[in-house]
């Protein structure tokens, strides 16, 4: 997995940085951190421009949570409803637990949107309840952006601080980011077969 993101950000440049960003928030298959520090480091050796890089990180991140904000504006609560009473089991997801989220986005608003941006799941899922209640929406792309923008950066500084040293963890992060994505996949089946419609 490490040499695979490795490959194509250094390939694909910034669009790449921007269509990984872009995937880990609407469906995340690789965490963004692995992908930021790594176009932090490609910085440090002089492959890609720091900034160019966070900027494309945050575009990519910020285009994730439009999509599942609009998701959430087409939908609304009906339909969202229904789709969860028929598919709930694979959506894992039940209407109590809709309804507590919507009441957590209720109370929190704002700083959920942009604080959730730093949480794994969290990003990708908090749009929705964004989308539902319709949030004004120039107001939730800068939270949001704001959210991608420092998470992204403190990300590829990281990779970008640790330079010559990232070659060490090389060797094992490639199993560890692999076993993250098996993790999440067996993750996704436990809750599949623990599904409960009242839960």
């Amino acid at each position: 997995m490490f040499d695979w993101i490795a490959s194509f950000l250094e390939g694909g440049g910034p669009w790449g940085i921007a269509a990984l960003m872009f995937l880990e928030n609407v469906f995340p298959p690789i965490p963004s951190e692995l992908i930021m520090p790594l176009a932090g480091y490609n910085a440090a050796r002089g492959v890609a421009s720091f900034w160019v890089s966070v900027a494309a990180g945050a575009a990519g991140s910020l285009a994730g949570a439009y999509l599942w904000y609009m998701i959430g504006v087409a939908y609304g609560p009906v339909r969202l409803r229904r789709l969860i009473a028929r598919h709930g089991r694979w959506l894992t997801m039940t209407e109590a637990q809709l309804d507590r989220a919507q009441g957590w986005f209720d109370r929190h608003g704002r700083s959920v949107v942009f604080f959730g941006r730093f949480v794994p799941t969290v990003r990708t899922l908090i749009s929705v309840p964004a989308g539902l209640a319709r949030m004004f929406l120039p107001r939730f792309l800068l939270f949001s952006g704001l959210g991608s923008l420092i998470w992204t950066m403190a990300l590829a500084a990281a990779g970008y601080w640790l330079q010559d040293r990232y070659d060490r963890v090389d060797a094992w992060l490639n199993p560890v980011s692999t076993a993250v994505v098996v993790l999440l996949a067996a993750a996704y089946l436990w809750r599949v077969m623990r599904w409960r419609p009242d839960s």
